[in-house]
């Protein structure tokens, strides 16, 4: 019978770590395949380097845990004792003098509450080796993902078909968050952003209420729906009624970027080098003093994972790994616009292959 821990366990041997700690979130997840919500009550699980793993979960959570088929011993508690004896009861179960736990993920509380249990147990961050499990996403993962790219594309398509002068960002992000869930999004990847004019140029704008757009404003739609799981990503800049001649410039550029980062995506280039050849694009042009960010990040079930791509990343892309192309230029102040254009990439065997397929030709909407 194939071990589903096996890969778990291998990280805590090569870490010189008796165990590895999973809490709910991506690769509690993706292991388990299900979702758990994380609040202020702990649940955790031990996987040893042999034998079977253990946890400690909320009493009012174990009808759910109970449909993961958890092989080990579960030590509950209630609200009203707290989870102290919980914890000390998976101490004695597997009495533990290292553990290897999610760096980024683990909350202060849970940490506390393992090394209160086992005083003087090393915890080692395994974030990376964890995580680096996600990293070459399986057929399952791909399909779940190009179908929330699917449902997003849709959704973007019908928003922008009602842009009109007038409307306000808020009122923009309303109409593409209700189309997501009416093609089928099971949540959002991330909340929605949607900003125009000079809002555009701030990375991460909120919608604002009490701006009407105008025509010849920048209108920037980056967004996506989650389905199965796994996270859609896109950006696309609009411009409303008519773009300048500086916006069409402007936009070229990233465009320009946008597709260079596709020619240098292959198993066997870095993450530097792909963020090298879009950036390069950005510095050579007049809008150089524009640049703000790396050109992208991984995806998966988190919307921000390994590889980031960016220069100084050795990392080797390998087929399987999924990340964004996502270059910008961003003019901050008064007259001020941004300009984003993002694709989800697929590393494949040979090459690369955009999973987004929404136009990137500049478009003029309203």
């Amino acid at each position: 019978m194939t071990d589903r821990y096996a890969a778990h366990r291998a990280i805590a041997r090569d870490l010189g770590a008796e165990a590895v700690a999973l809490v709910p979130g991506p690769n509690f997840e993706r292991l388990y395949r299900a979702p758990f919500g994380t609040n202020e009550r702990p649940l955790v699980v031990v996987i040893p380097v042999e034998g079977a793993p253990a946890a400690v979960v909320p009493n009012l959570e174990l009808s759910s845990f109970a449909k993961l088929g958890f092989e080990g011993e579960v030590f509950d508690w209630r609200d009203q004792t707290g989870y102290a004896d919980a914890f000390a009861a998976l101490s004695r179960h597997l009495p533990l003098r290292s553990i290897a736990v999610e760096g980024q993920v683990m909350r202060v509380f849970v940490h506390h509450a393992l090394t209160t249990a086992s005083p003087g147990i090393a915890v080692l961050d395994a974030e990376r080796e964890i995580s680096g499990l996600r990293l070459r996403k399986t057929d399952d993962e791909i399909a779940a993902m190009t179908e929330a790219i699917r449902i997003s594309e849709a959704a973007l398509g019908e928003t922008l078909d009602q842009v009109k002068p007038g409307m306000t960002e808020a009122a923009v992000e309303r109409l593409l968050v209700a189309a997501l869930f009416a093609h089928g999004a099971d949540d959002q990847a991330f909340g929605a952003l949607v900003a125009a004019s000079d809002n555009s140029a701030h990375s991460h704008a909120h919608a604002r209420a009490d701006y009407e757009i105008r025509p010849g404003d920048a209108l920037l739609l980056d967004f996506g729906a989650k389905k199965g799981g796994l996270c859609a990503d896109i950006t696309r800049t609009v411009f409303v009624g008519h773009a300048t001649d500086e916006a069409q410039a402007v936009y070229d550029t990233v465009l320009r970027a946008n597709l260079a980062g596709f020619a240098a995506t292959r198993p066997g280039a870095t993450a530097h080098d792909v963020d090298d050849a879009v950036i390069s694009v950005l510095e050579a042009s007049p809008y150089a003093d524009r640049i703000r960010t790396k050109t992208g990040h991984g995806l998966g079930r988190d919307v921000h994972e390994a590889p980031y791509i960016m220069r100084g990343n050795s990392q080797t892309l390998e087929p399987g790994m999924v990340f964004t192309n996502e270059p910008g230029l961003y003019r901050t102040g008064p007259g001020g616009f941004g300009v984003r254009i993002e694709d989800d990439v697929l590393v494949t065997e040979s090459e690369s292959r955009s999973l987004t397929t929404f136009p990137k030709e500049l478009k003029v909407v309203g």
